[in-house]
C-alpha cells in the first residue's frame, strides 16, 4: 500500500455527517470532555481552511481549523481535528492534509495557529511547544502538549494568555 493514490480536497457541507461518523470512529465518546473539543463546541470551523482526504469516494481523512483568541486579543486558528482511518494511517495522508490546512490559512492572511497534541507528530508540520504556562486551554489540558506554528516569523512573539473561542470570527 506504499503506493496509496488519495486526494486532499476542501470540506463541503455535504461532508459534515462523514467526518462526525470518522471522528466518532477514531475518537469516541471521551472526545467531547477534551479540551480542544469543548472550545469547538463554541464556535464553527471554517470549512474553507478545512480539508478531507479520499481514496477514490471513501473519505479516510478530515482536519479542520476554526478560529480562535489567545490572551487578549491575537487572532488565531486551532487545528483539530485532525482523525484518519486507521487502515489508512502511516502514509502520509495526515502531514498532507496539515499542510493543505496551514498554506491555506496562510494564504488568507491567518500568522499563527495552535494545537493540542503529540509534538514528535505535529514538529514534521512546524509546530513547536508553546513553552510552560504560556498559554492555556479551558478545561484540563497537558501543557506539554499545547503546540504552535507561526504561518508569519514572530507571529507568536510576545503572545501569553488563555484561548477562548473567537466568536466575530466565525
Amino acid at each position: 500500500m506504499n503506493d496509496l493514490s488519495y486526494a486532499i480536497l476542501q470540506e463541503t457541507p455535504d461532508d459534515a455527517e462523514a467526518i462526525e461518523r470518522l471522528n466518532a470512529r477514531t475518537f469516541g465518546p471521551g472526545r467531547f470532555a477534551k479540551s480542544a473539543y469543548r472550545l469547538r463546541e463554541e464556535v464553527a470551523h471554517i470549512p474553507e481552511l478545512s480539508f478531507t482526504a479520499r481514496v477514490g469516494t471513501l473519505m479516510v481523512g478530515s482536519v479542520r481549523l476554526s478560529p480562535i483568541i489567545v490572551g487578549a486579543a491575537t487572532k488565531a486558528l486551532l487545528l483539530g481535528p485532525l482523525t484518519i482511518e486507521p487502515p489508512f494511517r502511516n502514509h502520509g495522508i495526515g502531514r498532507k492534509l496539515i499542510a493543505r490546512a496551514l498554506d491555506e490559512a496562510k494564504r488568507k492572511g491567518h500568522r499563527l495557529v495552535v494545537l493540542v497534541g503529540d509534538e514528535p507528530y505535529y514538529s514534521r508540520s512546524g509546530f513547536k511547544p508553546a513553552g510552560k504556562g504560556r498559554i492555556t486551554m479551558p478545561g484540563p489540558a497537558d501543557p506539554a502538549r499545547l503546540l504552535v506554528a507561526e504561518l508569519e516569523p514572530g507571529a507568536f512573539d510576545g503572545v501569553s494568555g488563555a484561548v477562548r473561542p473567537d466568536w466575530p470570527a466565525a
